[in-house]
């Protein structure tokens, strides 16, 4: 099958899929529910297949039918946006004080385009495609709950394989598509610590029990006791992004309670498990060494991504048909961000790829990242994107 086809195809109605983009941008929801979202794709995707909604949340999954019989693909695309108020020079910016700045609207614009894609050529489909429009993927588990809901089985019979796509505003040069076999993305939870001692005059703590001094001993020695007890090669990333005690109105009053709340990211199931075990112990003892209460609590942790090999290989020979040699390159080392797209393959296997979207002219080394309130996506990639989800879609079910 001509692969390049598809890249062809897609280009040709690049500024349909830009105007989906654009006016997805504009209506970023927050979390599970995002009725707007889902009534904007559904509009897009309507008398292409099937189309279930969820139960739990303002999911879609439509079930395209092949001509011929044959197993079941599914590709994904995420719906969700952020809790950042946009500070860009596009004239379709948010103004909702949400945004999608991790480039969720170019996921969904992807999504449709591949499901028109696939409904065009069905006559050539050898099995059943489900693609999925998911919300929550932000720290929700709205992957988990369609699983838990399943919306991978619509088509009677469990997907062989899954792909997804996800662009990028720095880090890659533009139009270049990147992945790995193996661990490619790491689980991505939360640690809550709250110190409670008791209040007094800060003139006097030793009449009180200063509950901030050992929620900082606690964080601050945190990474070094992990560096000490894990394996160097199998990395942990323990990084606080709050810090909650007293009142900044007030310098002399010793509050009861200090808190602080940090992501917690693994790259191995093993390492996630021995986090958990340890961490309670670690932070106990600094607690009684100062004679105070100590509450420490995990989240549910989004999966390690760990790619089938078999599918970053299709991924690498897919993108070469397409494109030719140059437009595929191989991660070195996983990346520390987390996805719940590890769920997804860890139930069906599969492959994540990522796609570097920065805009021309943009310094991709330097140019804001995703979730930055700055963060800018150049939306001319998502053809390429839809010829190589169809493209890999093929490659399973297009028959000999």
């Amino acid at each position: 099958m001509d692969y390049k086809a598809f890249l062809t195809e897609a280009q040709s109605w690049v500024e349909i899929s830009q105007g989906i983009r654009r006016d997805l941008h504009q209506i970023p929801e927050f979390g599970l529910h995002l009725p707007k979202t889902q009534a904007r794709v559904r509009a897009s995707i309507e008398g292409l297949g099937e189309i279930h909604e969820g139960r739990g949340l303002n999911s879609l999954a439509l079930l395209i039918k092949g001509a011929h019989p044959g197993p079941t693909v599914l590709v994904r695309a995420d719906m969700d946006a952020l809790a950042v108020v946009e500070d860009t020079s596009e004239p379709f910016a948010s103004t909702n004080g949400y945004m999608h700045a991790c480039g969720h609207d170019l996921h969904m614009s992807i999504g449709i385009g591949v499901a028109h894609m696939i409904a065009t050529h069905k006559d050539k489909l050898h099995g059943d495609v489900v693609i999925w429009f998911q919300p929550g993927e932000e720290g929700h588990g709205g992957a988990d709950i369609m699983l838990e809901e399943g919306a991978h089985m619509i088509s009677g019979s469990k997907p062989i394989a899954s792909y997804g796509i996800h662009v990028f505003s720095a880090m890659l040069p533009r139009g270049i598509f990147a992945s790995r076999p193996g661990a490619m993305m790491a689980s991505a939870g939360d640690l809550i610590v709250k110190v409670t001692g008791s209040g007094g005059h800060g003139s006097s703590p030793w009449m009180g029990n200063d509950p901030i001094s050992p929620m900082l001993e606690i964080a601050n020695g945190l990474q070094a006791f992990l560096n000490k007890k894990l394996n160097a090669f199998d990395p942990v990333v323990i990084n606080i992004g709050w810090v909650e005690a007293g009142d900044t109105h007030t310098t002399n009053v010793i509050p009861e309670t200090a808190s602080f709340g940090a992501t917690v990211r693994t790259f191995s199931k093993e390492h996630d498990s021995k986090v958990r075990d340890i961490v309670p112990d670690f932070v106990d003892g600094i607690a009684k060494a100062y004679g105070v209460k100590v509450e420490v609590e995990f989240s549910a942790a989004t999966k390690v991504l760990i790619n089938d090999a078999d599918a970053v290989d299709r991924v690498r020979d897919v993108t070469n048909q397409i494109y030719g040699e140059g437009r595929y390159m191989e991660m070195p080392t996983p990346m520390a961000g987390g996805e719940d797209m590890a769920s997804i393959i860890e139930e069906l296997g599969g492959a994540f790829v990522f796609l570097g979207a920065a805009k021309p002219g943009v310094d991709f080394t330097t140019a804001p990242v995703n979730h930055s309130n700055h963060a800018e996506f150049d939306d001319s990639v998502i053809p390429d994107g839809v010829a190589l989800l169809t493209g890999l879609v093929f490659s399973h079910l297009g028959g000999e």
